[in-house]
């Protein structure tokens, strides 16, 4: 698979598959093509050759610095988006749905901030949220930008929990991080350079 814009190769016969229960780390310099290569798997931008597959369900968490700041919703209106690819937007949400938003809420420890504005949120509450609407999803393949980035020690490690409980459920989990603690817990590592796979180590058979 191949990745062209802006007059530039972004990601060269990158070749990559992942597998339920599983928390993959995709690792590089700036640059590199990590998160273009997210956003191919995750179908919101489309490869220049090669094919993107997908079988199963997808919950794409971006960087909190990738979301608006004016954004004119409560913490729990951005949940909710999270149920839209189960409940099908602006229609009711059903009891699966309700129940899958406050349970991802009570995991991240957001359920006192249903009602604040999203825009006034500190980083880590933001962060946070925008994981509660991906895990409100319910997907299979959970895809995570830089989920710690820049954030408090106790939110990370939070963060890094949620992970690693989702692939022990059976997610399978993708995470771009450089942070040393999210890679101690990596089940595999996909160091990407120039858009190109350097090395990929599997923990696991």
């Amino acid at each position: 698979m191949c990745v062209d814009f802006g007059g530039r190769r972004a990601l060269a016969g990158v070749d990559l598959d992942v597998l339920p229960s599983s928390l993959t780390i995709v690792t590089g310099p700036n640059g590199a093509g990590k998160s273009t290569l997210l956003e191919v798997v995750a179908g919101t931008r489309e490869p220049s050759s090669g094919t993107r597959s997908a079988t199963s369900a997808v919950a794409f968490v971006p960087q909190r610095t990738a979301v608006s700041d004016r954004l004119p919703l409560t913490v729990r209106d951005v949940v909710v988006v999270g149920a839209w690819g189960t409940a099908g937007r602006w229609r009711s949400l059903g009891t699966e749905s309700r129940v899958a938003i406050t349970d991802a809420m009570e995991m991240l420890e957001i359920t006192r901030l249903a009602a604040e504005p999203f825009a006034a949120l500190s980083g880590g509450q933001r962060q946070r949220t925008l994981l509660a609407q991906g895990l409100a999803r319910a997907a299979e393949l959970l895809l995570l930008d830089e989920p710690t980035s820049g954030l408090d020690s106790a939110s990370a490690q939070r963060i890094r929990e949620i992970m690693r409980s989702e692939a022990e459920r059976g997610v399978a989990v993708v995470c771009v991080s450089h942070d040393p603690a999210v890679l101690a817990d990596a089940d595999r590592v996909v160091a990407l350079v120039r858009g190109i796979i350097t090395t990929d180590t599997r923990f696991y058979p």
